[in-house]
């Protein structure tokens, strides 16, 4: 296991050092794509004849598994450290349009994108069933707060907007892990533990969620009581990081939501330091987590591009996947537009934040980590292709074309993007 981390993390570099040097695309976008064509690259040389190589590329990544590598690994340092750095406040004053899209807006979208690919999948003549359908639309549904959060440091979107979309994206990700669970436990597997009845769903559905809120909080209360008595920024350091991961850890083993358990702790941290922090120290500890925060994330991303190799193809799988980004992309745009006029009104937000909302809603390493959490089926290849043709998309596309909507999507707000 060592030896495979060793070598994504020096490949990772590589390729992060040339997108900075020739490519200059936003290091996300930039080392996806990188990592994707380097795949593509082995693939073809092994198709060629040149034995060897994608074998043993392929097997160092099985090595690392991603879906431990993301859910069990590094997400709850990256929930962390996105919440850490909004500005809680400003997240209280736009909660309810905050949680009002986090909830409708992933529970329409898991539907409207299930159905949709029930459809799809019959017509191309895949035939998976409609629970698997389901699944993917519970995976695919909430945009990914690691690839939505470094498209707005780039993209320097209004105060406002930002905090509205990176707000959605940091409580949906913890929302739809939880759908995702509770489908799973209707299909009888999962290892949710739940009774696979409506009843046992919503009970199981109340307990992660619930549960995964309350225990933020606690665990946000409890690292401020012991921030705010000490002055010595790697013993808070320490303390940040037990907060982390032994509170994720503890999440899992109480059967409530880490992902979101996450975020509300990190929340709670980002309110108080003002009073957790003496001037030098949240320097440094701000550091430390914003610094961790874009080395993972760029190791997330140049993890997705190379775990392409891993993804065998069909024809068929090609015209649903399609058809499908074409699917997401409608049923984004539905489930926010629909329960945004009930906040839009309220908040004062301008004509063009539902269309940001929707470019702007891309996909990343939860939803590929959740599909490859699947167990194995004859339907398991084609949901897991699928889901990397629409994370590819959202990452390439909609990530390097989202600038021109950000703007205007200012204007009509009346604010500037941030300089």
């Amino acid at each position: 296991m060592l030896t495979a981390f060793a070598v994504l993390l020096s490949v990772t570099a590589v390729l992060a050092y040339l997108n900075e040097r020739t490519l200059r695309l936003p290091t996300t976008v930039g080392v996806t794509l990188a990592g994707a064509l380097a795949s593509i690259g082995l693939i073809t040389l092994d198709a060629l004849g040149v034995p060897g190589l994608r074998g043993w590329a392929a097997g160092l990544l099985q090595t690392l598994d991603f879906t431990d590598f993301v859910l069990n690994g590094i997400l709850s340092i990256l929930l962390f450290a996105g919440a850490l750095g909004l500005d809680a406040g400003q997240m209280v004053r736009q909660r309810v349009s905050i949680l009002t899209l986090a909830l409708l807006s992933t529970l329409i979208s898991t539907f409207l994108i299930g159905f949709a690919a029930y459809f799809v999948f019959a017509l191309v003549g895949l035939n998976v069933p409609l629970i698997w359908s389901l699944l993917f639309g519970a995976l695919i549904s909430p945009t990914d707060p690691v690839a939505v959060l470094d498209l707005l440091k780039r993209a320097r979107v209004p105060a406002r907007i930002e905090t509205l979309i990176a707000g959605e994206s940091l409580f949906n990700d913890g929302v739809g892990v939880v759908i995702f669970l509770v489908l799973a436990g209707l299909a009888g597997f999962g290892g949710s533990h739940a009774e696979p009845s409506v009843a046992g769903a919503l009970a199981l559905f109340v307990r992660e969620a619930l549960g995964g809120l309350f225990f933020g909080a606690l665990l946000g209360g409890l690292g401020y009581a012991l921030l705010r008595s000490i002055e010595q920024h790697a013993v808070e350091v320490l303390i940040t990081l037990a907060v982390v991961v032994g509170g994720y850890v503890a999440a899992s083993a109480l059967g409530i939501s880490g992902p979101l358990a996450m975020v509300v702790a990190g929340l709670v941290i980002s309110a108080t330091k003002d009073r957790a922090f003496g001037a030098e120290t949240r320097a440094h500890v701000e550091g430390f987590w914003e610094t961790i925060d874009q080395v993972l994330n760029i190791l997330l991303f140049a993890f997705i591009g190379l775990d392409v190799l891993l993804t065998e193809t069909t024809g068929p799988q090609v015209v649903a996947s399609v058809l499908l980004i074409g699917a997401s992309l409608a049923a984004r745009w539905l489930s926010v537009a629909l329960p945004f006029a009930l906040v839009r009104a309220r908040e004062g937000y301008g004509a063009y934040t539902v269309r940001l909302l929707t470019w702007g809603g891309l996909r990343g390493g939860i939803a590929i980590s959740l599909a490859l959490s699947l167990p194995d089926s004859p339907y398991r290849t084609h949901v897991v292709t699928v889901t990397y043709a629409v994370v590819l998309f959202t990452i390439a596309v909609q990530g390097l074309t989202i600038m021109p909507l950000v703007h205007r999507a200012a204007e009509s707000s009346g604010e500037a993007a941030r300089p």
